[in-house]
């Protein structure tokens, strides 16, 4: 397990010694296949430029300013200097936790990247470290609080994860969008008791449990399939047109019909336009002779 940041986890008067490792990839945000821009004459990768528009030259990294834009074309310029006088340069290397709170009340929303709490190496340090995961997970608790790093002080919520803890940081307020404008909307929508019971039958029709094995992607998949058969030399065939569906007229026909699907193992067939537009994926077909 790779450790980023050693410190120590600390409330009170007791000082937990921890690491903290990724809990996910750093490619997790998106496909694990990258790209490179390239000339299509001659597939070179495209170098990118600093340009000056005005002076109609490449600009040096030594001639570069940082600039916050107030008005169109108006910026207010600076100095690295400056921000580096603003970063905390905190050396006690310390997640700091201010309160407990009911980790039922933390919305997912609130919450940024994960990293595992790795407990010190001697027995003596792992202690504390489990005494801790004990008495969180008894409580049904996470703890809030923030610590510093690369001279920037950072909120996260340290909770408990089958026989250890992990550590989320966490958004500002500032940084989450409200959702007054939806529940607003929600607040003026009535729902009839037979179309909620037939809404509760759906969901208890495809109730099952968490499985985190099916956590895949069909695209990844598919741009894996793609570029190994071009890699090969194969053809690609023709992508086959997927029937678009039409939208539910009758929302009670449309939950019977999802909760007899659901019982059975299957989906719905809903109405189609006769006119396809979302496409499939392509599939591999012959090999090409080169």
């Amino acid at each position: 397990m790779r450790i980023t940041w050693n410190g120590s986890l600390s409330f009170g008067l007791v000082s937990i010694p921890v690491g903290l490792a990724p809990a996910t990839k750093p490619a997790a945000r998106q496909s694990d296949v990258s790209f490179r821009l390239l000339h299509r004459e001659c597939l070179t990768p495209i170098k990118q430029k600093r340009w000056c528009p005005k002076h109609d030259v490449e600009v040096p990294p030594d001639e570069l300013v940082k600039g916050w834009e107030v008005a169109k074309g108006q910026f207010v310029v600076v100095e690295e200097a400056e921000l580096e006088a603003l970063e905390r340069h905190d050396d006690s290397r310390t997640i700091d936790i201010e309160r407990f709170v009911p980790l039922g009340d933390v919305d997912p929303i609130w919450m940024d990247r994960t990293y595992f709490l790795v407990p010190g190496g001697a027995p003596a340090q792992r202690r504390p470290y489990k005494l801790l995961l004990e008495a969180m997970e008894e409580a049904g608790v996470a703890a809030v609080g923030r610590f510093v790093r690369t001279g920037r002080e950072s909120l996260c919520l340290v909770r408990a994860r089958g026989q250890g803890l992990v550590l989320e940081t966490m958004y500002l307020v500032e940084d989450v969008y409200s959702q007054a404008e939806i529940e607003e909307a929600m607040g003026e929508t009535q729902v009839k008791k037979a179309e909620l019971e037939l809404a509760r039958q759906i969901v208890e029709g495809l109730a099952a449990e968490f499985e985190p094995s099916e956590l895949a992607s069909d695209y990844r998949r598919d741009l894996r399939t793609v570029l190994e058969a071009k890699l090969k030399g194969e053809k690609l065939a023709e992508p086959e047109p997927v029937e678009e569906p039409m939208p539910a007229v009758d929302l009670i026909e449309a939950l019977r019909a999802s909760v007899a699907a659901a019982k059975g193992g299957s989906k719905p067939e809903p109405a189609a336009k006769p006119k396809a537009r979302a496409q499939k994926p392509p599939s591999r077909t012959r090999t090409a002779k080169r």
